[in-house]
């Protein structure tokens, strides 16, 4: 699993509710249409967290990179409905950071054959 992460600040006057329905409506979309295997929105709690990152998460899982490739493909052609959702979105928020993980050790991974 490859799992995308992005974390984000919201733009004043942003209602969180406005903001947790649109990316519900864009990640669900494209979940429905198996471009992403799944999604979560958290925000943090009790003022726990590093102090360099924003204040809202996301997590985007993706079964593959080809999946992600082609989720990225179907957002970069910039059509609706995506076009719309995403924009829906990224309207909303400000000082956005991302990363790329992935889980571990992978699946292929062949173990006891490691060079120390």
């Amino acid at each position: 699993m490859d799992v995308y992460h992005i974390w984000a600040s919201l733009k004043a006057g942003t209602s969180d509710t406005e903001f947790s329905d649109a990316v519900h409506g864009y990640l669900g979309h494209l979940r429905e249409d198996v471009r992403i295997a799944d999604y979560r929105l958290t925000r943090r709690k009790l003022g726990l967290g590093h102090p360099n990152l924003p204040e809202w998460h996301i997590t985007i899982d993706f079964d593959s990179m080809a999946q992600m490739d082609t989720a990225f493909g179907e957002v970069s052609r910039r059509a609706d409905p995506v076009e719309g959702l995403h924009h829906a979105v990224n309207s909303k928020v400000e000082e956005v950071f991302f990363a790329l993980y992935r889980d571990f050790p992978d699946d292929h991974r062949v173990r006891g054959q490691e060079k120390f």
